[in-house]
């Protein structure tokens, strides 16, 4: 099977490509490389440089390879700069989205994909831990646009005869367990790897809001091991094989960490104390995010093995220290 990773050549679409070439596959990269770095793609896969808002390029793409399954990881991820740049994210993530699936059931007679969704969609939730039939309320640029392309797929699988799964990310984190592949982010705006480069450069660490109604007053988050996050996409690229339809899952651990913990465990790993100053709350911040994971769990059988936080903090500091020598 022939699969097409969008944003191949960054954080989780790198792990991707390595995952499903690791398992036989055949992977082919489309990447535009705007934030995305071409040594992080495994050599093993073909890759195509080009950019989702040029439909020409994807209608290429499409004619000239035999795609049986789309894995679409390409886009823009900031909530901070989505808030200051909404037309760019939607220009990104929503009309290039429409432009990949136009052309790839259309030239391509594509009929299975995996939409790369996140729980900002969710917007700030009315029950903890959050299910996947819970209102959507996105409260920044970028969920809206995670929840207009769900619906794009919901669109096109009325349309035409496709399956699709959509996984609801709630915060990928971590390294490789080998220390080879991490997270590399330009502009980098997570908390780990900001954190991380605190400590290794002594720096000060702006902390966004320390104001939350949460225990200790800063955001709570689910975090998913990049390893683990992977996994469930080839369980979901097993199922829509298997079983036609549509799907949408979360994918966390059902555990919350705050932001002065994921701190707290970036200094224990690291052994240096670095000052934290508070700045203002960005704009779109939900207060708690945490997964209700018992779907994904009791349909495709995906229990995470590497996404307790001191593992992920772990191999983020050992891929960030090896990487910065």
């Amino acid at each position: 099977m022939k699969i097409l990773i969008t944003g191949g050549a960054g954080y989780i679409g790198s792990f991707m490509t390595k995952r499903l070439l690791d398992k036989n596959y055949e992977a082919v990269v489309f990447d535009s490389l705007e934030r995305g770095h071409k040594n992080a793609i495994d050599k093993r896969a073909k890759f195509i440089q080009g950019d989702l808002k040029n439909l020409a390029t994807l209608e290429a793409l499409f004619y000239e390879e035999q795609i049986d399954a789309v894995i679409h990881f390409a886009g823009y991820i900031s909530v901070e700069e989505s808030a200051k740049k909404p037309n760019l994210y939607y220009q990104n993530n929503v009309k290039g989205s429409e432009n990949l699936f136009s052309a790839a059931v259309n030239i391509g007679k594509v009929d299975k994909f995996i939409f790369s969704s996140s729980a900002a969609v969710y917007g700030n939730p009315i029950k903890i831990p959050i299910p996947e039939d819970h209102p959507k309320n996105p409260t920044s640029p970028y969920g809206k646009t995670k929840l207009t392309t769900e619906q794009t797929l919901e669109h096109f699988g009325e349309q035409h005869e496709i399956s699709f799964a959509s996984l609801r990310y709630f915060n990928a984190a971590g390294a490789s367990i080998d220390e080879k592949m991490g997270e590399n982010h330009n502009p980098e705006t997570h908390i780990i790897p900001l954190a991380i480069k605190a400590a290794f450069k002594n720096q000060k660490f702006s902390l966004y809001g320390d104001n939350y109604k949460t225990r200790d007053g800063t955001c709570v988050r689910d975090y998913i091991h990049v390893v683990d996050l992977v996994e469930s996409h080839i369980l979901a690229l097993e199922k829509i094989t298997k079983d036609k339809g549509e799907y949408f899952y979360n994918v966390g651990t059902g555990n919350g960490y705050s932001n002065y913990e994921i701190i707290d465990m970036v200094k224990k790993i690291s052994g240096k104390d670095f000052k934290v100053q508070t700045a203002q709350r960005r704009k779109g911040d939900a207060e708690v995010l945490i997964a209700d994971p018992r779907k994904i769990h009791e349909d495709l059988g995906f229990t995470p093995k590497y996404s307790d936080l001191e593992t992920i903090v772990k191999t983020a500091w050992e891929w960030h220290r090896k990487n910065s020598e």
